[in-house]
């Protein structure tokens, strides 16, 4: 379905995964990124699907089927979790937020069909109600460091530290998400009902915010190393080779699916892949597209994901490089030279993680008893 914001004067329309439409910008790409770095732009991320899970062993169920410990997770909270097959592969990365009886998922445009089919299957004989609900709800994004004083000044309820969640007036909520861009770029997500999307965005426009594309969005979320699922990894993509081990897996909870795969890799040293920032020379008018392979000389060494043009930083790329490539490697991504961020050189083991890996390579070359 399209935005109703589609409407506003310079909307450029951006198709999304599974159909409709939202603003990929309104007619100033690289400004609309300056004001969210610098103001409060108000993002239409209404391509986003959204399922509900109501029901009384829905904390209890969601904790043994994804990556996160949910069991005791307060109400009025969010949190990061993926959905892993059993090999400990993403098929799913969700946004969470528990309030008032029910946790709500937000996921990638054109997947909650699928992933709301797999949980009813995984429903047995608990007390759960999973549903899809993105024709009933809508999410927007409130991003800049000037949000807060929007939100005052709208008059709604201003959400405290990192994934707190506040009921709006009227329906729908209010949750602080981890900054973006350099870290300055405050973010409150909107979960508003799709039918007063035009009306709600009035109100926050009325207290100061501006419209900004979804383009401006992803250049900050880039720049943050923020990932997506099935654009910035692949059908290989385990949690270790993204900062999701992070934010979306704890690593001492239970079993869940595809929790062998996260622990063996995690205690006995670096996955096969890890997630850099690249610099691309920005010489071409069309960006390398999600999956274009990365190579060094004539070897094919990982995969770009999404790929931006930055208002300060240029073409810039998150990609999945494996191990061995050198920080300082000369890369090309199809016809454009990249160079990995300084800030992105390999992680070192530490003393721990480094003795199980060599005990694991004595065992297998057989050099010492099993």
């Amino acid at each position: 379905m399209s935005s109703p914001l589609l409407q506003r004067p310079g909307a450029v329309a951006l198709d999304v995964e599974g159909g409709g439409s939202v603003a990929a910008h309104y007619g100033e790409p690289l400004p609309e990124q300056r004001r969210l770095a610098e103001g409060a732009g108000l993002v239409d991320r209404s391509d986003r699907d959204v399922v509900a899970v109501p029901g009384p062993d829905r904390l209890s169920w969601l904790h043994d089927l994804t990556s996160q410990h949910l069991r005791e997770l307060p109400d009025a909270t969010g949190t990061e979790a993926l959905f892993l097959d059993p090999n400990g592969r993403v098929e799913h990365h969700a946004e969470l937020t528990e309030l008032a009886g029910t946790v709500w998922a937000d996921v990638e445009p054109g997947t909650g069909a699928a992933l709301t089919a797999w949980l009813q299957k995984m429903r047995f004989m608990l007390r759960v109600e999973p549903e899809l609900r993105t024709d009933g709800w809508a999410l927007l994004s409130l991003v800049g460091p000037q949000g807060d004083a929007v939100l005052a000044a709208a008059g709604w309820p201003v959400p405290a530290g990192e994934h707190a969640v506040v009921p709006l007036p009227d329906g729908g909520w209010a949750r602080r998400m981890p900054a973006l861009g350099d870290g300055t770029a405050a973010v409150v997500d909107l979960l508003v009902p799709r039918a007063e999307v035009g009306a709600r965005a009035d109100a926050l426009l009325a207290a100061g915010a501006v419209l900004a594309g979804l383009d401006a969005y992803e250049a900050l979320r880039v720049e943050a190393r923020r990932p997506r699922a099935g654009i910035d990894s692949d059908h290989r993509t385990i949690p270790n080779e993204l900062v999701w081990l992070d934010t979306a897996v704890h690593l001492e909870k239970g079993c869940y699916r595809g929790q062998e795969t996260v622990a063996r890799v995690h205690n006995l040293g670096r996955p096969p892949r890890r997630q850099v920032l690249l610099h691309l020379d920005g010489m071409s008018e069309v960006l390398p597209a999600p999956g274009t392979p990365v190579t060094a000389g004539t070897r094919e060494v990982g995969r770009v994901g999404s790929v931006v043009r930055h208002h300060e930083l240029g073409v810039i790329g998150l990609a999945l490089v494996k191990q061995s490539v050198a920080p300082d490697a000369d890369l090309r991504v199809g016809e454009a030279v990249a160079v990995i961020d300084l800030d992105d050189a390999p992680a070192a083991l530490d003393d721990t993680r480094a003795a199980a890996r060599d005990r694991v390579r004595a065992v297998r070359s057989a050099t010492i008893g099993r």
